[in-house]
């Protein structure tokens, strides 16, 4: 059983500091002649009925990608649940995922294969994972989930958390394990975006 692209709303988080990289906007870096969240757009937007994004700089930058851009809905660059919260509070679909701009090369069938588990596993949240040497690592800011969990995110952002990973355990989560780990390698400083350029070795 899959969720129908039409009730899944994709959102791009690239409302960050870019601290790592600089303090530069990370996703209007270039990568292959395109900023790297024209990658991250253009790789989600075949796996979802509705797409936006979350930026908090450069908004006219962003609108030129032609799909509705909105900034933090809480002030001072808080993280990616604020990004989770701006997206909640305008999705019109049942879900909204959420993926980095700075991921250009994450799985064509992430969308899908997080909401048969998600729906499989009678889950509310779903989220990416990776296998590594040490195990598996979860990657939270690929996350699909119901939008009914705004009025939760509310409350626990007001109460002044931030970090995903509580907000997440209040709720029926399940970890979808990828095996290809180099898809979802993640440019956050100036050599990590070189070596993505280079490709793989």
């Amino acid at each position: 059983m899959t969720i129908p692209k039409d009730d899944i709303t994709g959102l791009i988080l690239a409302g960050g500091r870019g601290s790592r990289m600089g303090g530069v906007d990370k996703g209007l870096q270039n990568h292959q002649g395109l900023p790297l969240a024209m990658h991250a757009l253009m790789r989600l937007e075949p796996q979802v009925g509705h797409i936006m994004i979350n930026a908090n700089r450069n908004l006219g930058a962003y609108d030129a990608f032609g799909v509705p851009v909105w900034p933090d809905a809480l002030p001072d660059y808080p993280g990616p649940l604020a990004g989770f919260l701006a997206g909640l509070e305008r999705c019109e679909t049942p879900y909204l995922v959420t993926v980095p701009c700075d991921t250009p090369n994450f799985p064509a069938d992430l969308v899908q294969r997080l909401g048969s588990e998600l729906v499989a596993r009678d889950a509310e949240i779903a989220m990416a994972a990776t296998r590594t040497v040490d195990g598996v690592q979860v990657q939270p800011v690929f996350c699909l989930m119901k939008s009914t969990l705004m009025e939760s995110l509310v409350r626990f952002t007001h109460e002044g958390q931030r970090k995903i990973d509580r907000w997440t355990a209040q709720h029926r989560c399940v970890d979808v394990v990828f095996d290809d780990e180099a898809a979802f390698f993640n440019a956050n400083t100036p050599d990590e975006l070189r070596q993505l350029q280079r490709g793989p070795a």
